[in-house]
């Protein structure tokens, strides 16, 4: 009988490892798809992490940009930028001048550094720079078909005897 009941014992065992085996097997791809799974919103996360960074650098960016926006109004003015922009657009002083609405004088001045322009005067600078050869040559005609560069300030007229 002995021999009986070891038999028995090990069939049992096996019938209840075979049994195991396939609830183990199931468990085993539950894990590895809950595994996918997590690594998948661990990616997501990362990258919606990585844009909300990005967006909060930009919204900083902005805000910064905003609040020194004023600051940055400021033209800077420097002496041999004139000179070389003059002499890449091809002018003489006097016809830079009239671009600018101001005299050659006052060109030759700021080429040398002895005046420096007003905030006015830095303002119709800058929106010099980006013109081109042709550009500048058309403005200038336009110029001189309206009447010359510098408007000539008005004379007042004198009260009193001749």
């Amino acid at each position: 009988m002995p021999n009986l009941a070891s038999t028995l014992r090990e069939e049992i065992a096996r019938v209840a490892r075979r049994s195991l085996r396939a609830e183990i097997d199931a468990l085993r791809k539950a894990a590895a798809q809950h595994r996918k799974h997590v690594a998948a919103l661990k990616r997501q996360l990362a990258e919606q992490q990585r844009q909300l960074a990005g967006l909060a650098r930009r919204a900083s960016n902005q805000a910064a940009a905003g609040a020194t926006q004023p600051a940055n109004n400021r033209v800077r003015f420097v002496a041999k930028g004139l000179r070389s922009q003059r002499s890449r657009l091809g002018l003489s002083a006097s016809d830079f001048g009239k671009l600018a609405n101001v005299s050659a004088q006052t060109i030759y001045n700021w080429e040398r550094e002895t005046a420096r322009p007003g905030q006015v005067q830095l303002a119709r600078l800058a929106t010099l720079r980006g013109l081109g050869k042709r550009e500048a040559g058309r403005r200038l005609e336009m110029l001189a078909a309206n009447g010359g560069g510098k408007p000539r300030k008005a004379r007042r007229a004198r009260s009193g005897g001749l």
